[in-house]
């Protein structure tokens, strides 16, 4: 049996692996928040969510990890058209157990439904991948820990959906993320221990295209898409959720204004009796005379 590396360049792949499945699933989850609050467009922010989870929270977070992963004495290459199929199966499978979920009134059965079918098609995603890899050595499976793999899958795509139904404001988002990225970069590896490797006929260099060739350049584009995407949508949250203390302090403020009377007018003095001059000497200036009274 042949030596397997899972870590050819250190930590480096692993870490950023996990770091792009984490940038996936925040950019996922936010688009599928918008999508469960939209009047409108609803449908493009849930495709929107689905690329992003399925695409880069997995697909891409995937052949990170490959980019480290080396079998000793044997070449490895990737098949174009099937590495392709497996980012398009994963971003499809997490599209429909969005869209089971997403609904007015969402229930458990839903859940449990829409999370094991994406689950499985995460599953099902990795190990295509792994098929389109061709190598000089023979590859084989353990089938107990393919099944381990595949419960993974099921319970972190559950929780993922979950999530996108529950998870509200920025910093919990990040938190989900976190979490997310933990289970999918998990079935990763769990699912890369089942692999065995042994020697193979050697009838020349396998087909396809090398790591270098086919891989970096797509993960590259996708990271830097991912990103900027990210950044855009993300800075819309912090502003909108700046703006709704504001709003509600403003609310609360008018209802007070509005609710304050207008000042009552005073009202007017009556006099009861006549007045009199009870001074002569201003009784002889208005009357001209010395009266006893002015007026009676």
């Amino acid at each position: 049996m042949l030596d397997i590396y899972h870590f050819s360049y250190g930590w480096i792949t692993p870490v950023l692996a996990y770091f792009m499945s984490v940038t996936g699933c925040l950019l996922g989850l936010q688009c599928a928040a918008r999508g469960r609050n939209a009047t409108e467009g609803r449908v493009s922010w849930l495709v929107g969510a689905a690329i992003a989870i399925g695409g880069t929270g997995i697909w891409v977070m995937h052949f990170i990890a490959m980019l480290g992963f080396s079998i000793r004495g044997a070449e490895i290459r990737y098949d174009v058209p099937l590495t392709m199929l497996s980012a398009i199966t994963a971003m499809v499978v997490v599209g429909i157990g969005l869209f089971m979920v997403n609904k007015p009134q969402p229930t458990l059965r839903s859940l449990v439904g829409g999370g094991t079918i994406a689950g499985l098609g995460v599953g099902t995603m990795h190990y295509a991948g792994m098929y389109a890899m061709k190598s000089t050595a023979t590859v084989s499976y353990d089938a107990m820990i393919v099944t381990l793999s595949l419960v993974i899958a099921v319970v972190a795509s559950i929780v993922a959906l979950w999530f996108t139904l529950r998870v509200k404001g920025f910093l919990a988002t990040i938190g989900a993320s976190l979490i997310m990225g933990v289970a999918v970069t998990g079935m990763h590896y769990t699912g890369m221990a089942a692999m065995k490797a042994h020697p193979g006929h050697h009838g020349g260099p396998p087909s396809g295209a090398g790591a270098m060739e086919l891989l970096a350049p797509l993960i590259g584009v996708s990271s830097i898409v991912t990103m900027l995407v990210l950044i855009s949508v993300s800075l819309t949250e912090i502003e909108n959720e700046e703006a709704l203390p504001r709003m509600w302090l403003t609310s609360r403020h008018e209802p007070r204004k509005r609710a304050v009377p207008p000042p009552a007018m005073p009202a007017p003095v009556r006099m009861q009796e006549p007045i009199e001059y009870r001074t002569e000497e201003l009784a002889y200036d208005v009357a001209g005379a010395w009266p006893r009274r002015v007026i009676d």
